[in-house]
């Protein structure tokens, strides 16, 4: 397996709000308002784009969600800024207040219709790869038997991604990788994972600290979300990080079994097992596949999100 560098970032001032009730028997009482962050990735697991079919109104149910004033939403892809956009037209999802694209290597703050970069995180994690570039950085691996690249534009400035045969010896191929990173002393995190409609392995060489992990944890402690109240939901293995690195993370019930299996290998050897939920379905009489689980797991990690829910509506 590959060496993932995980950043534990010091979270800044919560952004739970302090509101003051104008009426009734509490006027002029001081409550806390709960401010959450939900992050969680498109493809199979917002997206339904696997072969298990979708609870009808799963979809429905989280846009009624994403309207509430105490849920923030980010989603997490391997896909760049233009494929979330064009994600979010064709599976009518909720617009989110950030995007983290690139496998972890992109950050967007969306507002009133327009993407910042945020550049920042940019300057954050270049370091990691000591200026060679990307193309610096596949030039190390021209030779290498069993890495094809991936088009243009399934690259980015700090991704550099390959389609590997599925029925490659992983482990030896990912070792000369890092063998040949080590050489310039490159620090780099390599995520593998599975396309399943193509069949083939896909792996990720990005800079060490641009996971998806590391990415939400550097919206967290830049904009004050608490531990307690950020939920991350995947389906893939490019979401192992997050989903085993010890935040609330939820597993949809449509993940492979392979990716099940590994994250619990995992979280049991990061002694997060509490922290990581495996949808199975039955609430609100949906599935758990795609948005269901995500739904269900948020549910798990914080029932009051339930009181918010009014299926009637969707």
């Amino acid at each position: 397996m590959p060496t993932i560098l995980f950043l534990n970032a010091p979270l800044r001032k919560s952004r739970d709000a302090a509101v003051i009730l104008p009426n009734g028997p509490r006027a002029g009482a001081v409550v806390n308002r709960m401010n959450l962050l939900l992050c969680s990735d498109l493809d199979r697991t917002l997206i339904p784009n696997g072969p298990e079919p979708e609870s009808p109104r799963a979809r429905a149910l989280l846009r009624e969600l994403a309207r509430r004033p105490e849920i923030t939403l980010a989603y997490v892809s391997g896909r760049d800024r233009a494929l979330i956009e064009a994600a979010i037209r064709e599976w009518r999802l909720p617009v989110p207040a950030y995007a983290i694209g690139d496998v972890g290597t992109t950050i967007y703050e969306v507002r009133d219709g327009k993407w910042r970069p945020w550049s920042e995180w940019a300057r954050e994690i270049a370091p990691d790869w000591r200026g060679l570039g990307r193309d610096g950085l596949a030039a190390l691996f021209a030779d290498l038997d069993g890495l094809t690249p991936q088009p243009p534009e399934q690259q980015g400035v700090f991704k550099l991604s390959y389609h590997v045969p599925r029925a490659a010896a992983r482990g030896p191929l990912l070792a000369e990788v890092q063998r040949r990173l080590a050489a310039h002393r490159v620090r780099a995190s390599l995520i593998w994972s599975i396309d399943e409609a193509r069949d083939t392995g896909l792996l990720d060489v990005l800079p060490a600290g641009a996971t998806k992990l590391h990415a939400v944890r550097f919206l967290m402690a830049h904009r004050g979300f608490q531990e307690e109240h950020t939920v991350f939901a995947g389906d893939s293995g490019n979401d192992l990080p997050a989903l085993t690195g010890g935040l609330q993370a939820v597993l949809v019930a449509n993940a492979g079994e392979d990716v099940r299996q590994e994250a619990l290998r995992l979280v049991e050897a990061n002694g997060n097992l509490d922290r990581l939920y495996l949808a199975r379905g039955g609430f609100l009489g949906m599935n758990g596949c795609y948005a269901a689980g995500v739904l269900e797991g948020l549910v798990h990690f914080i029932p009051q999100v339930e009181c918010w829910l009014d299926a009637r509506r969707a």
